[in-house]
């Protein structure tokens, strides 16, 4: 019985085969990418009303234009914090650095770790609103009942009043969300040196210089 003849596959069968493998890659190569390009998208152009970060003041000087700018708080579902700024609004020129607290308790008997997410409304304002400090760089951890009042210092750019599309903005609106991040290890008793350590250490309260 004679051997059946088996086709053979053509170069064009395997080149198919190598673009579709080639496609898969640049594929998934883009979507790690994703992320860390949007962000910086929205950092750069103040999209979604990210805001921008500032190394130090402005160069201008003060513009004699005011603007209010709003304080909202939140804190999402899973986190037990109790979360609000000291004032709710406050009245600012164009140019000038201004610091505001946020109050921040641990309403919780263990120790739990937030992050804050933010953005500013209205969304085009985003690039004009720049932040020299803020305890929303990081994660912040708290003990059990621990308070801390969190510093967020910034300036809204004197380039604003050069934008036509602003004319008529009086208000701004910065939010916070405050997001349960990993549960940290705590330290054994051995390790803390005896019965003092751990969570037997009473949490204190006052002005955070971690912001």
């Amino acid at each position: 019985m004679p051997t059946p003849h088996l086709p053979r596959k053509s170069g064009r069968d395997l080149l198919v085969a190598f673009a579709c493998g080639g496609f898969v890659a640049v594929m998934v190569g883009v979507s790690f990418a994703a992320v860390p390009l949007y962000s910086w998208f929205c950092r750069t152009t103040g999209f979604g009303g990210t805001t921008q970060v500032a190394k130090s003041a402005p160069a201008q000087q003060l513009s004699g234009r005011t603007v209010t700018v709003r304080f909202d708080s939140n804190v999402a579902s899973g986190l037990p914090w109790a979360f609000e700024p000291e004032r709710r609004t406050v009245d600012v020129k164009l140019g000038e650095v201004v610091t505001i607290y946020y109050s921040v308790t641990n309403e919780s008997a263990r120790v739990t770790t937030g992050q804050a997410g933010y953005n500013v409304s209205p969304p085009t304002v985003g690039i004009y609103f720049e932040k020299i400090n803020c305890f929303c760089f990081t994660e912040q951890t708290m003990k059990p009942g621990e308070k801390r009042d969190m510093a967020v210092v910034f300036y809204v750019d004197p380039k604003l009043a050069k934008d036509s599309e602003q004319d008529t903005l009086n208000t701004i609106t910065l939010s916070y969300t405050f997001y349960p991040a990993a549960t940290p290890t705590l330290p054994s008793p051995a390790s803390g040196g005896g019965k003092g350590g751990g969570l037997a250490e009473s949490a204190g309260s006052g002005k955070s210089g971690h912001i």
